[in-house]
């Protein structure tokens, strides 16, 4: 516990190590990275690319796996695809694990693996390899049991950081998956208790917190940094195929209710009751579905105006999303509640319009780029669409991309920030 909760941050005046959860990063072979997963990914950098030495961690079907520095290097370049993965081994063979993804991915941890164990030995393995002062840095909460937390703390000095995304489970259970609030719950406790550091993504996350977590007493300090941004994570390719065709505007994440997709089809609905389909700037909606939807996606598949001027595309890769956001008229991001909010401040640093809900963690991270209006206010959604649309062409450049371009956070200032105090 923390006592009075007068604890200090981690300093990093002496060498110690990072153990790095690797277990939900991992996963992310064959398929395309949510938010979240995109920051695992930063983290993942950051610690390999920092001069302290480091581990990676991850759950298998067969127990623990420990890499490292050199082992988190190749799952790097195996994940950002400058490597290929190898061939499941017999060992995963032998699990009948349907997954074949996962076979290959758990079968290359434990080849270039320095030790595994079962659960059961897990204390056991870190102690003995890991130094004293070992920090654990969990980015995902994918391997956050506490078995983890008491191996961790059971190697000399050792510390534990942890990185929350926001309060949403707390805040709008109901939008968020089976059992979000109970389970969340869980986490956030054993963060409260076993945590030396919580890191967060802004101010307004740090807030709701602390709001909640000062319930059930002492809570270890938390420290904020925004998000960092790809500089080139949005652009127009120019043998990329186009989609749709100009002006289109854009909606990015997955389709669940807190995105309040719903909203967008309203006001797609509404304009063609007042003019023909055909003449209206396109939708598109780029994410996978979600959770909680099923109205909805009802919704999308009989609609009149899919593939008129409302589109779906559930498994786009990021040069296929890159053109498509850099292409747009505008985003629209109708979310009721964000932690941070990936895709308007990447649409905001390729320089495209934004109009989003008005949330706090926007005006904080935002500024005054976006055009803000409420999600029951229809009329200055649908007058924001269509001035940016008319405006679309005379708003960019000779090269096609916009002139005015949001100053966006970098990781290298998010790292500056968070790695110093694990």
């Amino acid at each position: 516990m923390h006592g009075d909760g007068t604890k200090s941050v981690i300093t990093t005046a002496d060498p110690s190590a990072r153990l790095f959860e690797l277990t939900r990063v991992c996963a992310l072979k064959g398929r395309p990275p949510t938010g979240v997963d995109r920051v695992c990914l930063a983290y993942l950098r950051g610690v390999v690319d920092d001069s302290r030495p480091a581990f990676g961690l991850a759950r298998t079907k067969l127990g623990y796996v420990l890499v490292n520095k050199e082992g988190m290097r190749k799952v790097l370049a195996r994940l950002e695809g400058r490597e290929p993965w190898g061939d499941s081994d017999w060992i995963s063979r032998l699990t009948r694990d349907a997954d074949n993804s996962r076979r290959e991915t758990e079968a290359d941890l434990r080849r270039m693996c320095i030790a595994r164990c079962s659960p059961s030995f897990l204390g056991r393995m870190l102690r003995k390899h890991l130094p004293a002062g070992t920090v654990y840095i969990n980015v995902d909460h994918a391997n956050f049991p506490e078995r983890v937390l008491k191996a961790v703390k059971g190697v000399p000095d050792g510390k534990v950081a942890i990185f929350l995304h926001d309060t949403i489970p707390l805040d709008f259970a109901e939008l968020e998956v089976v059992r979000p609030e109970t389970e969340f719950k869980s986490m956030f406790e054993r963060t409260r208790i076993y945590a030396d550091v919580i890191l967060t993504n802004s101010e307004v996350s740090k807030q709701d917190i602390t709001r909640h977590m000062t319930k059930a007493g002492a809570m270890p300090p938390v420290v904020a940094a925004h998000l960092g941004i790809e500089g080139d994570l949005f652009q127009i390719v120019d043998n990329e195929p186009k989609l749709v065709p100009s002006p289109y505007f854009v909606s990015v994440g997955t389709i669940s209710p807190r995105k309040n997709y719903n909203v967008l089809l309203d006001l797609w609905e509404e304009m063609a009751s007042e003019q023909p389909p055909e003449t209206l700037p396109h939708l598109v909606i780029a994410g996978r579905r979600g959770w909680k939807s099923e109205d909805l996606f009802a919704r999308l598949d009989s609609s009149p105006l899919m593939g008129v001027c409302v589109h779906e595309f559930n498994r786009l890769d990021d040069a296929a999303l890159g053109n498509l956001v850099a292409g747009a008229a505008g985003l629209l991001f109708p979310s009721c509640a964000e932690g941070f909010g990936l895709p308007p401040v990447e649409a905001a640093a390729a320089g495209v319009p934004v109009v989003c809900n008005e949330l706090p963690v926007m005006r904080e991270v935002l500024g005054e780029y976006p055009i803000y209006a409420n999600v029951t206010d229809s009329y200055s959604w649908i007058q924001a669409i269509r001035k940016l649309a008319e405006a679309d062409q005379l708003a960019r450049g000779a090269d096609g991309r916009p002139k005015t371009r949001f100053e966006a956070p970098s990781w290298e200032a998010h790292f500056n920030t968070v790695l110093r105090v694990t």
